[in-house]
């Protein structure tokens, strides 16, 4: 069994910053991806960044202002998020995915929200 905790979510005003951290353990033999999605109320899930190996992959809308870090050693990543919109606001979900990259090896965290308002 694999546990994904997230911390790190809060209140923030626009053109803040928040730094968000995931931690993976458990029966963990290899990490494939690790990243962010994000769901906000009335909208679908979707993808924040993922990386994998030596490739990352930003959505649109957060790039130049979010920026993804990986400790292969502690299987951790953190979302550095900066210059923070209101339209940012959203549960956010870390999302693990073991080798080899199949459904039933992606695992989720339960969330953690953040709130950008003045």
């Amino acid at each position: 069994q694999v546990q994904v905790v997230e911390s790190g979510g809060g209140l923030v005003q626009p053109g803040g910053s928040l730094r968000l951290s995931c931690a993976a353990s458990g029966s963990i033999s290899s990490i494939y991806a690790m990243g962010w999605y994000r769901q906000a109320p009335g909208n679908q899930r979707a993808m924040v960044v993922m990386i994998a190996g030596g490739m990352t992959n930003y959505a649109d809308s957060v790039k130049g202002r979010f920026t993804i870090a990986r400790d292969n050693a502690k299987n951790t990543v953190y979302l550095q998020m900066d210059s923070l919109k209101p339209e940012d606001t959203a549960v956010y979900y870390c999302n693990v995915v073991l080798h080899p990259p199949l459904p039933q090896n992606e695992y989720w965290g339960q969330g953690t929200q953040v709130t950008v308002s003045s």
